[in-house]
C-alpha cells in the first residue's frame, strides 16, 4: 500500500481546487487592472464554502447514515455561500 503517493495526489486534488477557484473568481483582473485583490480573495473562499455545502448534500444523498444531519448542514452551508455572494456584489 502506497500511503505517501494517495497524501501527494490528495494534495495536489486540493491545490488543484484552489487555482480553479481563484481563476473562477477573476484572479486575472487585478493584475490587468492593478486593483486589490479582495475580490479574487472573498469569491475564492464563498466557492469553498459552496463546495462544502454541496459536498455534504452529495454525502445525504450517498451516504447510509446521518442522511437528515447532512441534508440540514448542506443546505444550511449553501444559504451561507449564497447569502454570502449577494453581500459581496451589494444586494444583501
Amino acid at each position: 500500500m502506497q500511503l505517501g503517493g494517495n497524501k501527494i495526489i490528495s494534495g495536489a486534488k486540493y491545490a488543484y481546487l484552489a487555482i480553479f477557484f481563484a481563476l473562477l473568481s477573476g484572479a486575472f483582473y487585478p493584475v490587468i487592472t492593478h486593483s486589490a485583490w479582495d475580490p479574487v480573495i472573498i469569491g475564492t473562499i464563498i466557492l469553498f464554502i459552496g463546495m462544502a455545502g454541496a459536498v455534504s448534500l452529495y454525502k445525504a444523498g450517498t451516504g447510509d447514515r446521518h442522511r437528515k444531519a447532512y441534508l440540514i448542514i448542506g443546505l444550511a452551508v449553501m444559504a451561507l455561500a449564497m447569502f454570502m455572494a449577494y453581500a459581496e456584489i451589494g444586494r444583501a
